[in-house]
C-alpha cells in the first residue's frame, strides 16, 4: 500500500527563530545538495523562499539513505525539526535555521534541467521561454507574477469599492476598422464568414453604458495582429473602464485616485494629486513625443528665429520653406560624446526622418562645431542664450518639417539618456497628456483618420470645424503616461448617432459601409444614450514598469516571441486537412 503524502505544515520561506524546536514538514524542489559523508544538506524550495534540510545518519539512517540518491529539481516532502544553525548565512532569509530531517518522501524525480533554475542564468529568451515552466521556477519570475496578481487585485477591490461593475464581454466579435490590424477566426457553422478577437472591447463597453451599466470595468485580454517591439504582444491584458454621465474631470479623477491606490498598495510609494498635465502641444514643442519621459531634461528649444537668416543654407532653407530649426541641449555631457559617438546619434535621427544632425559643443577653449563657420556671432550669440548653454554642453540641431522634428529630437534625447545611463527605475513620473487632436491626415491613404479611434468625441467648442477645418479639431481624449509610456489611455465617447456618422463620413466611410460595419452601435445609439467616456490600461505595460523591467515577458506568464510565436508549444502551427476541410478554408501557400 502507498505511503501517505507528507503534508505540508509550513512554507520554506517563512521558517524563522521562532520556529526553532518546531516539528514541521516542507514540500518543495531541491535548489542544491551536498554531500559531505556523514551529512547530506539539501537546499529545499518552494514559491515562498528556500530552507536548508540536513539529513543525519544519526537521527534517521531511513531518511539519510533515500537521500543519497536525491538530484536537482526533484520534488520531495520532508518531515523533521528546526534547528537553529551552527553556522549562520545573513544572506538568505531563513539563514538562521535548518532542518534536521527524520522523515523523506521522494515524490517525483527530475532529469537534469536544460537550464539553471536560478536567477542570474546568462540563457538565451528563446531557451527560456522553449522551457517556460522551468524558467518560471526561478525566484525572480515568480515574484514577478506575485506582484502582477497583487496589482491586478488592488485595481478590482478599488473598482468595485467605487461601484464599477466588473462584466464579461465576448472574445468572438465582429471584424471593425478600429485600428490595428484584426485576429480573424473561421466559423465552421457559417461558411465563409470570420469572427475576430477584440482589440479592445470599446463597442461593447459603450453598448454597456446605452444598456444603463452606468460603471463598468474588465480586466480582459485583447488583442492586436501588429508588429512586435520590448512593451508589446500580440495579446496582452487590459484593465478597461467606462462611466456614464461623466466628463473628462470625473474620468481624471477616479484614475488618479486609482494609481495613487495601485502605488501605495504594491510599492509603498505615496503619488502626490492631482497628476501633472501636459496637453499634446507642450508635449510635441517640448519633448517632440506624445509620451514624454520627464524624469530628465534635454527639452527641445525652437532656435528658428535666431538662424532664419543665417548662411548656414540647411537651416535658412528650411525657415523658408516652412520648417523649423530645433535643438536640444546635452547639459555637461559634452566629454561624453565622441565624433563617432556624435555620428551614431545622427544615423539615429536619420531613421526618424532627418536628413542630417548638426552639432555645437562648448569646451574651456570655445565653440567646437563644423556648422560654426556658417553662423555669425551674433547667431551664435543668440544659439547659447535661447539654450542657456554654457561650458561642457552639447547642442544637437534638427532642421526639417515640424513632424520630423519632433520625431527625431524626441527619440534623440531618449537615446542620448540611454547612452548617460541616468534613467533612474526606481523612480516614477505619472502625467496626463491632453487636448490631443482628433484627427490626422494620412498621406498614404488620402483621408483622415483617428487619432485615437473614431468613437472619442471633439471638443464641444471645436464641433462646427469638423466641416472646414478638421485637423485643428481637438478631442475629449487623455492619455496617462508613466516614465516615457503610455499605460492607459481613454476619451469621452461621441454619443449622439448623428454625430457618429458624421464623424464616419470625415473618416472615409460611406453612409453604408457605415451600418455595414457599425450598424449595430448606430441603432443603439437611437434609443437613449448616456454621455459616457473611459479609460483603458495595458496591465502588462504597467506592470513590467512598476517593477523597472525593460522587457514586457518578464512579467507575462507564457508570452510570445519578437515574431510573435510560442517556443513552447511551437504556436502558430499548421492545421490538418480535415480541419481546414470543416472551416471552409483552402490555402493557397507554395512550400519553400
Amino acid at each position: 500500500m502507498r505511503s501517505m503524502l507528507l503534508k505540508r505544515t509550513h512554507m520554506c520561506g517563512t521558517l524563522n527563530s521562532q520556529n526553532i524546536g518546531d516539528e514541521i514538514t516542507l514540500n518543495g524542489w531541491i535548489q542544491r545538495r551536498r554531500d559531505l559523508g556523514g551529512l547530506i544538506f539539501v537546499d529545499l524550495r518552494d514559491i515562498t523562499g528556500i530552507a536548508q534540510i540536513v539529513f543525519d545518519k544519526d537521527i534517521s539512517l531511513d531518511a539519510f539513505t533515500k537521500a543519497e540518491k536525491l538530484g536537482s529539481e526533484y520534488v520531495i516532502a520532508v518531515k523533521g525539526k528546526v534547528h537553529r544553525r551552527e553556522s549562520i548565512n545573513p544572506n538568505l532569509p531563513t539563514g538562521e535555521i535548518e532542518i534536521f530531517a527524520e522523515e523523506l518522501q521522494i515524490l517525483n524525480t527530475s532529469e537534469t534541467p536544460p537550464i539553471y533554475i536560478k536567477d542570474d542564468d546568462d540563457v538565451s529568451e528563446n531557451l527560456r521561454l522553449k522551457y517556460r515552466y522551468l524558467d518560471l521556477r526561478k525566484p525572480s519570475m515568480q515574484k514577478n507574477l506575485i506582484f502582477r496578481s497583487k496589482v491586478a487585485n488592488v485595481v478590482r477591490n478599488f473598482l468595485i469599492e467605487e461601484n464599477f461593475v466588473e462584466v464579461e464581454t465576448p472574445m468572438l466579435t465582429k471584424t471593425t476598422p478600429e485600428g490595428a490590424r484584426d485576429y480573424l477566426v473561421p466559423s465552421r457553422v457559417n461558411p465563409g464568414k470570420f469572427y475576430a478577437l477584440p482589440q479592445s472591447p470599446q463597442l461593447f463597453k459603450q453598448l454597456l453604458m446605452v444598456s444603463g451599466m452606468e460603471k463598468y470595468f474588465q480586466i480582459v485580454k485583447c488583442f492586436r495582429d501588429e508588429d512586435l517591439r520590448a512593451d508589446r504582444q500580440p495579446e496582452f491584458t487590459q484593465i478597461d473602464c467606462e462611466m456614464s454621465f461623466v466628463d473628462i474631470e470625473d474620468v481624471l479623477e477616479i484614475n488618479e485616485r486609482l494609481m495613487q491606490k495601485v502605488f501605495k498598495e504594491t510599492l509603498n510609494i505615496d503619488i502626490q494629486l492631482p497628476i501633472q498635465r501636459m496637453t499634446y502641444k507642450e508635449a510635441m514643442d517640448r519633448y517632440g513625443l506624445d509620451k514624454p519621459d520627464t524624469r530628465f531634461g534635454f527639452e527641445i528649444v525652437d532656435v528658428s528665429e535666431a538662424v532664419k537668416n543665417s548662411e548656414f543654407k540647411v537651416f535658412s532653407s528650411t525657415i523658408k520653406n516652412g520648417g523649423f530649426v530645433k535643438a536640444i541641449n546635452i547639459n555637461g555631457y559634452q566629454d561624453k560624446f565622441s565624433r563617432r559617438d556624435i555620428t551614431a546619434l545622427e544615423e539615429v535621427a536619420k531613421t526618424y526622418g532627418a536628413k542630417g544632425l548638426a552639432w555645437i559643443k562648448i569646451t574651456k577653449d570655445g565653440i567646437t562645431s563644423p556648422i560654426a563657420k556658417f553662423l555669425s556671432e551674433d547667431e551664435l550669440k543668440d544659439i547659447i542664450e535661447i539654450l542657456n548653454a554654457k561650458e561642457g554642453d552639447l547642442l544637437l540641431f534638427v532642421a526639417d518639417k515640424y513632424e520630423i522634428v519632433c520625431d527625431a529630437l524626441g527619440h534623440l534625447r531618449l537615446e542620448v539618456a540611454g547612452k548617460l545611463d541616468i534613467l533612474k527605475s526606481d523612480e516614477y513620473n505619472l502625467l496626463w497628456i491632453t487636448d490631443f487632436p482628433l484627427l490626422e491626415y494620412d498621406e498614404e491613404e488620402g483621408r483622415y483618420i483617428s487619432k485615437h479611434h473614431p468613437f472619442t468625441s471633439p471638443m464641444d467648442e471645436d464641433i462646427e470645424l469638423l466641416d472646414t477645418h478638421p485637423e485643428k479639431v481637438r478631442a475629449k481624449a487623455y492619455d496617462m503616461v508613466l516614465n516615457g509610456h503610455e499605460i492607459g489611455g481613454g476619451s469621452i465617447r461621441i454619443h449622439s448617432s448623428e454625430l457618429q456618422q458624421k464623424m464616419f463620413k470625415i473618416l472615409g466611410f460611406s453612409d453604408e459601409e457605415s451600418w455595414e460595419k457599425f450598424g449595430f452601435l448606430l441603432e443603439a445609439f437611437k434609443y437613449g444614450t448616456p454621455p459616457h467616456g473611459g479609460i483603458a490600461y495595458g496591465l502588462d505595460r504597467l506592470v513590467m514598469l512598476l517593477l523597472g523591467k525593460e522587457n514586457i515577458r518578464q512579467v507575462i506568464a507564457f508570452p510570445k516571441t519578437q515574431n510573435a510565436t510560442c517556443p513552447m508549444t511551437n504556436a502558430p502551427s499548421l492545421a490538418d486537412e480535415k480541419q481546414l476541410a470543416e472551416l471552409h478554408i483552402k490555402l493557397d501557400i507554395k512550400e519553400e
